[in-house]
């Protein structure tokens, strides 16, 4: 099913094309200036927006019957952008909630829970759409949209979507009232095999109210 049948039937692929660069643009152009720290108080409310449209775009892209690059092989974009600025800016802005506890994927039974930081997490998604940006805006739109869609599915959209889970559970905790697991000890590096008994026995409880004022986010 394409993605015309799903939201208008008469849609121009160029329209198609337009709108998602533009999406993807914009995202990348918000998250950076996040990144820089000039409005720490509302970091995370507007990370939880700007991803939640991004996943909008994705879905687009999902839905959408394959796309079909011009050439075989794919034409060299050069050196890709540097993005370890950006994770450092991010792991600064986001300290407290950085890392979280993360089930890969959902339909492989008994999956244990591994650690992920949200910093690194928007590097790799704006690596992602750097890169088929890149194809984009040197003329090559049917690579860009392969791109685009096939790391979608591959990468950034499950990147994304666990992100937005942190976030979204983030301003939950805070907005119920309820106390917020500090993930004390459990890292990106850390080798976890055991299950959430385990990672409560590392956590330590951290009361939401003392991360909402720096994060942003206020109760009820």
């Amino acid at each position: 099913m394409s993605d015309a049948t799903l939201h208008n039937a008469t849609q121009d692929p160029d329209d198609f094309a337009v709108s998602i660069s533009d999406s993807i643009e914009s995202f990348i152009v918000a998250v950076t200036e996040v990144a820089k720290g000039d409005e720490p108080d509302s970091a995370v409310p507007f990370l939880l927006l700007e991803i939640s449209q991004l996943l909008l775009t994705g879905g687009r892209l999902g839905a959408h019957e394959d796309f079909v690059p011009d050439e075989r092989y794919e034409p060299d974009i050069g050196p890709e952008p540097d993005v370890d600025e950006l994770r450092e800016r991010f792991a600064n802005l986001l300290d407290p909630v950085d890392v979280y506890s993360e089930v890969f994927d959902p339909y492989v039974p008994r999956s244990e829970p591994v650690a992920s930081r949200i910093s690194d997490d928007l590097a790799d998604i704006i690596t992602d759409l750097r890169h088929g940006l890149a194809h984009y805006r040197a003329g090559r739109v049917s690579e860009a949209l392969w791109w685009w869609q096939f790391s979608y599915l591959s990468n950034w959209g499950p990147t994304a979507s666990a992100a937005l889970r942190a976030l979204q559970s983030l301003v939950a905790h805070v907005r119920l009232d309820q106390p917020l697991v500090e993930l004390d000890g459990l890292d990106t590096d850390s080798d976890v095999t055991s299950d959430e008994e385990q990672l409560a026995e590392e956590a330590g409880k951290v009361m939401a109210a003392e991360i909402a004022g720096p994060l942003g986010l206020r109760g009820p």
